[in-house]
């Protein structure tokens, strides 16, 4: 196996909507595990979300796009959200470890994940794929044995939809252009 040329995050999830926290943590990562660069993954259908709608995968990815243009380490590659049915973590990563085999991968959880990673499909499999980096998102830390990013940011997407549906201000929660997209399309209203 040759030596990895290129070390490479991903971080999956909805993105519904993306937020400062998301973009926070992954340039956190970038710096202290020396990244070249973060490659966020919108979910197509999350697995562990079967029960909940989403916002519509165009719309997500546009947002995820406007959120992260002018950060040139930052990238999306929206493979889950062409895939037919539930998008499952490990399928996405031999996808693209067979698209950049010179390319060490990571993957990012919050903690409030990493208690149940191994209930994942084929958990078994992504553990030999990636190592995974847990975010400390909860107030009380999980335990886990995985590489922990300390930085704590106490925002989410769930308060963010709360927030517009009640007409409360979401400034500085997410990047103005997606405040913007937001206001445009009628979300979460």
């Amino acid at each position: 196996m040759s030596k990895a040329t290129r070390r490479l995050a991903l971080y999956g999830g909805t993105f519904d909507p993306v937020h400062h926290g998301h973009l926070i943590l992954a340039r956190d990562a970038i710096e202290r595990l020396q990244l070249d660069g973060v490659v966020f993954i919108p979910a197509g259908i999350s697995p562990h979300k079967l029960e909940s709608a989403s916002t519509p995968a165009h719309l997500r990815r546009e947002m995820l796009e406007l959120a992260i243009a002018g950060e040139p380490r930052f990238s999306m590659d929206d493979c889950e959200l062409r895939r037919e049915g539930p998008s499952f973590t490990v399928d996405t990563v031999e996808s693209l470890r067979a698209r950049h085999p010179d390319t060490e991968f990571f993957y990012l959880v919050g903690d409030d994940n990493a208690a149940k990673l191994h209930t994942w499909h084929r958990f078994e499999d992504l553990r030999r794929l990636v190592q995974f980096v847990v975010f400390h998102r909860a107030e009380s830390a999980v335990p886990h044995a995985y590489t922990n990013l300390p930085r704590r940011i106490d925002i989410s997407a769930t308060e963010i939809r709360e927030r517009i549906a009640h007409g409360a201000s979401i400034r500085y929660l997410i990047p103005e252009t997606v405040r913007e997209f937001i206001e445009h399309h009628s979300l979460y209203r």
